[in-house]
């Protein structure tokens, strides 16, 4: 796109087009960066602070097992499929004006779930929640690169993003845990709306930056939101009726048709959710297909961990949630402290090749579940190891994701980084739950504990090699950036 098919979107201040905007003072900057760590905070926490309140979801709303896993799943997909949409719906339509937007979808449903009587209703409201959060998540992340100056403050800006990316998901496994067990499940849907109304309000702060010409592909978007939602349909259903099922097989091969036509339309299309120019980049489709691989290991880790803690050991929702305390300081201590200062001393790929040795030390210790032991002696420094090395992984590739991007593709690089970790994630849940039911299912009858003890066991070991493969990844893609690449530039 050149520079004569884009218009400048003139800031609050009044700024006209064309001419440079100052950059906010520092105490502006500083508002800028709370408001954006929130939204992305709240966005990302949504995806794990119904874990622990599922099993009261489940008993309010007669929820069967297979859809349980749905009001997870569902967020997941809506919210991975549509990032790409509406990472380019910003860069088109103004970055703030879409951001707003988001927030408020993502509020209402919100309230939706809240006030859910049925486990249908339930899943919709989070089928909307993913539409909301994708629609804001990329535009964040873009309003922070128009906001920020290029160097310290953004790399500072770019870790605590980072940060927040990781962290959200512990957040809310603590979050949920005591909302559940101190007030009401439906409180982890409440509990968005006045972060939401908080973060609108100091939306003012950011700066809108600029605009390009062209359209949305809404084709793109539904043939990859369908496709890979396909997918863990067939995955999930697989490991409940084998893979000779009829609707199982009809499922995966819808999959692969939708996947290859998103494919095609990418490539026909005059204005692709994805520009070749975004992902000709090696290390940026290197930095993507860790974030996949991580993203699928990690939503599966909690997963385990939650109903070993609930079903296993019979844990409150409140003490199953502060059980993820050491994995929330692991991932902030490393992207909010460690990351950054390794990063200027060491390069991207040994950084990320690092933190992924340390996650798969972690995998393989929580790994070591038995039915009668004290958990906490494994889980507790367990995590703390596994979180310490995701932490300097999640920083590290979102400092590659948006390097070097053209100001009007900011968007959809954004909304890429954050897609890969949502279908990563709910593609490895439903591969990993599916392997691990049937592991527990082979072991019966007999002591049921055991069985699937036994069972999210070897899923955590799956999930281990997965970050193993991540790590041939990183080797194989990332590489030592260009002089005039080393600060992160959007």
């Amino acid at each position: 796109m050149s520079m004569q098919d884009r218009t400048e979107a003139p800031p609050a201040g009044g700024t006209p087009p064309g001419a440079a905007a100052p950059a906010p003072g520092g105490e502006k900057l500083g508002l800028a960066l709370a408001v954006i760590a929130a939204a992305q905070l709240m966005l990302v926490l949504d995806n794990t602070i119904v874990a622990v309140a599922l099993p009261s979801m489940q008993g309010a709303l007669g929820l069967s097992d297979a859809n349980l896993g749905w009001i997870v799943t569902a967020y997941a997909l809506a919210f991975g499929g549509l990032l790409l949409a509406g990472g380019r719906a910003g860069d088109l339509f103004g970055r703030r004006r879409v951001f707003r937007t988001g927030l408020v979808v993502f509020a209402l449903a919100s309230l939706l779930g809240g006030l859910a009587t049925s486990g249908e209703l339930l899943i919709a409201a989070r089928v909307l929640q993913g539409v909301g959060a994708a629609v804001a998540a990329p535009t964040a992340l873009s309003l922070l690169a128009s906001t920020f100056p290029a160097g310290p403050a953004r790399n500072k800006a770019l870790g605590v993003y980072g940060a927040m990316g990781g962290l959200g998901s512990v957040v809310g496994l603590l979050l949920g845990g005591a909302l559940t067990e101190y007030l009401s499940w439906r409180w982890v849907m409440y509990i968005n709306i006045p972060i939401a109304i908080a973060v609108l309000i100091g939306t003012g702060v950011l700066k809108e930056g600029d605009r390009d010409r062209g359209k949305v592909d809404v084709p793109g978007a539904l043939a990859a939101t369908l496709g890979f939602g396909s997918l863990v349909y067939g995955i999930n259903r697989a490991g409940e009726k084998g893979l000779g099922d009829s609707v199982t097989l009809l499922a995966l091969a819808a999959a692969v048709v939708l996947i290859v036509a998103f494919i095609a339309i990418q490539r026909s299309s005059r204005a692709p959710m994805v520009p070749g120019a975004v992902v000709a980049d090696r290390s940026r489709a290197g930095a993507n297909a860790v974030m996949f691989l991580v993203g699928a290991g990690m939503f599966a880790t909690f997963y385990f961990l939650t109903l070993y803690m609930q079903i296993v050991k019979g844990y409150e929702p409140m003490v199953t949630g502060l059980a993820y305390l050491p994995f929330a300081i692991g991932i902030g201590f490393a992207a909010g402290g460690v990351g950054p200062q390794l990063l200027a001393k060491m390069p991207e790929r040994t950084v990320i090749a690092t933190g992924l040795v340390i996650g798969v030390v972690g995998m393989v210790w929580l790994s070591f579940l038995e039915p009668s032991q004290n958990a906490f002696a494994v889980l507790l420094p367990a995590q703390l190891v596994c979180g310490f090395g995701l932490g300097l992984v999640f920083v590290t590739l979102t400092v590659i994701s948006v390097r070097g991007v053209s100001p009007e593709d900011t968007g959809i690089a954004a909304g890429l980084i954050n897609t890969s970790q949502q279908i990563g994630g709910a593609v490895g849940l439903a591969l990993l739950a599916a392997a691990a039911s049937v592991i527990s299912e082979n072991r019966l009858p007999g002591d049921r504990s055991d069985a699937l003890t036994t069972g999210y066991s070897y899923g955590l070991l799956i999930g281990g090699g997965i970050y193993l493969l991540a790590l041939i990844v990183t080797l194989g893609t990332i590489k030592a950036p260009a002089a005039q690449d080393r600060q992160p530039s959007l």
